[in-house]
């Protein structure tokens, strides 16, 4: 009886929600190499000297930068400026929501975004698996049908575990759920092979990445994985650039005087094998600066440390590893990169992208199942009124 009540929520959840899961699998397979892909187009800003001999020429302050940025777009306020290893790329200005900017760093010129196009269509992907693309007046209607379906996967992914477990256990009833059945000769059969098949082996990485979404979308979670970490939710954010009215320093008023360019030699010596540096621009009578240090991938929170720094004199101040964060902002740190797979690397975002595949063959083949069972018999029925009618 027990097996039944979980066989047949299993399947009306399944209907009811089968397309918005869909969508939201469909649309994270294509988000899986999101960063390598972009990273890829922004690889046309590099600066190429005239010759492949010529070496590149002493690269501009990043006061400069700022100054010339400024006088091209005034209405640009950058919050960050963020450097590469690779001392051929350009120096990227970042404002929030206002996006970014990329200029030469031997010439000052600001770039035309190479990759600008493929941002672009990332970001239509992710409003898609988020909330449909919807508009800001319909958004948060869009956004609750998403969490709850994806909770709704969380239940379906639950409960489908406990009904692939055999009613009797032996090899022929475990072979035809854990491995690829040859003999599956007909549709239904093979939908309910790969159904199960697919189901057992990307169970574990899906439940991660379905939970993790749970702590996206809903208040309660976010506070409940704080309160397993044994920690509080914060109240706010923490500043992460200048506030409104609150404009970092002039560039113009300090050009030539690179003391970015020491803050971030400073951070960067003692960084060995640092990705990315990222320098939060002072405001004016700033005593102390915040530089955000990316060892890793971009998307591995246990590789990144925040240094601060005398603004004068660039000294290390304090550093702030991961380490040193309160348990729940580890932790929630943690699930933000859980969920697409890149806390564990380039593997990790493979493994997520091939479950987010396989979750899009058991909604088809579960919805397909699922019309054999309640659909195609009223068509049974119908026809074969029909016939006797005659």
């Amino acid at each position: 009886m027990f097996r039944r009540i979980v066989f047949w929520s299993h399947l009306v959840t399944g209907v009811a929600c089968g397309l918005v899961i869909l969508m939201m699998s469909a649309t994270g397979v294509l988000l899986t190499y999101e960063r390598q892909l972009v990273a890829q187009a922004e690889r046309h800003m590099r600066h190429v000297p005239a010759t492949a001999a010529e070496p590149l020429p002493a690269a501009l302050p990043l006061e400069t930068l700022g100054s010339r940025l400024a006088a091209a777009e005034p209405a640009f306020v950058p919050a960050t400026v963020t450097l590469r290893p690779d001392p051929a790329s350009p120096a990227v200005f970042g404002a929030g929501r206002a996006g970014q900017r990329f200029v030469d760093r031997y010439t000052g010129e600001v770039l035309h975004d190479s990759a600008a196009g493929m941002r672009a269509f990332f970001d239509t992907i992710t409003a898609w698996h988020r909330w449909f693309d919807a508009g800001e007046e319909s958004r948060a209607a869009a956004r609750a049908v998403t969490g709850a379906s994806n909770l709704a996967f969380l239940f379906l992914l639950v409960s489908g575990s406990y009904l692939w477990l055999p009613p009797v256990f032996n090899r022929v009833a475990l072979r035809v759920r854990v491995y690829f059945n040859g003999r599956a000769d007909t549709a239904k059969a093979r939908d309910y092979n790969w159904h199960h098949v697919f189901g057992i082996w990307s169970l574990v990485p899906l439940i991660v990445i379905v939970a993790s979404a749970t702590v996206f979308n809903y208040e309660w979670a976010n506070t409940l994985l704080y309160s397993a970490a044994g920690d509080t939710p914060p109240e706010g954010g923490a500043r992460q650039g200048p506030g409104p009215g609150q404009a970092p320093a002039d560039p113009a008023a300090r050009a030539g005087d690179a003391a970015w360019d020491r803050i971030l030699e400073s951070a960067a010596a003692a960084s060995p094998g640092w990705n990315s540096l990222s320098l939060t621009l002072p405001r004016a009578g700033d005593a102390q600066v915040r530089v955000a240090v990316d060892a890793g991938t971009g998307g591995q929170p246990q590789r990144r440390t925040t240094l601060v720094l005398d603004a004068a004199t660039a000294e290390i101040a304090a550093e702030e590893p991961f380490s040193a964060l309160s348990p729940g902002r580890r932790a929630r740190s943690w699930v933000r990169f859980l969920h697409t797979g890149e806390a564990f690397g380039l593997a990790g975002q493979t493994v997520a992208g091939l479950v987010s595949l396989t979750s899009v063959i058991m909604v088809w083949t579960g919805i397909a199942l699922a019309w054999r069972r309640l659909v195609s018999p009223l068509f049974r029925r119908r026809r074969l009124a029909a016939e006797n009618a005659r």
